[in-house]
């Protein structure tokens, strides 16, 4: 398992991500002209800043999938809003998660690992829970193929340590299956997505300064 985690796992890594990359070429240009046209020139990606491994901090790329329309006061209308028909197939296929191939090519991510959550969530994690930086965070997880929208943020968390302390090529493999059949069936696998961390763990009592 130690050699899995710490050499074949990044090789497979590149590997996979290099290859998709290559075979998906053509139709990662198409649906970026197609969202490009479609987001009304707010552009085809969506950058955004999380924590990667040890911490660090990473730019994570996707697929935009809603327009920058604003109202007359300059602020960005409902999300429902400038959700695009073309943003909403992609969203519901997964195409919007595939641009994170080239954040597992270089570096930033692996394919299995951590979902990549937002940097102010970091003083809102206990000790233990900060353990899910010790490794490359995941296009998919161990957490999103075994929960469901209504599994709570104590439960995700500590099923990311989970799959930290557990790393294995038979591990990875039962992810990666996992997330091909919720795919193919357009079911979610994304937990815990409703309240942020943040505002879950104050309303909890939760003190970022005692852990």
């Amino acid at each position: 398992m130690k050699l899995y985690k710490s050499f074949f796992k990044r090789t497979i890594d590149i590997l996979a991500s290099g290859g998709a990359l290559l075979v998906l070429s053509i139709p990662l240009a198409a649906v970026t002209a197609w969202l490009h046209f479609a987001n009304k020139g707010a552009g085809a990606f969506f950058l955004q800043e999380r924590p990667g491994k040890n911490g660090k901090i990473f730019k994570v790329v996707k697929f935009k999938t809603m327009t920058d329309e604003r109202d007359a006061d300059g602020k960005l209308l409902p999300d429902e809003v400038r959700l695009t028909k073309v943003g909403s197939f992609v969203r519901s296929t997964s195409i919007d998660e595939l641009p994170q191939l080239w954040n597992v090519f270089k570096g930033d991510m692996s394919l299995i690992g951590p979902r990549p959550l937002l940097p102010r969530y970091i003083p809102y994690y206990t000790k233990e829970e900060l353990h899910r930086h010790d490794v490359r965070p995941g296009i998919t997880g161990w957490a999103q193929c075994h929960g469901r929208n209504d599994v709570i943020w104590d439960e995700k968390l500590a099923m990311d340590v989970w799959y930290v302390n557990n790393i294995s090529f038979k591990t990875d493999m039962d992810i990666i299956f996992t997330t091909i059949r919720a795919v193919l069936k357009r079911e979610s696998v994304e937990v815990a997505g409703v309240e942020a961390l943040d505002v879950y763990r104050k309303r909890n009592g939760f003190n970022p300064n005692i852990k």
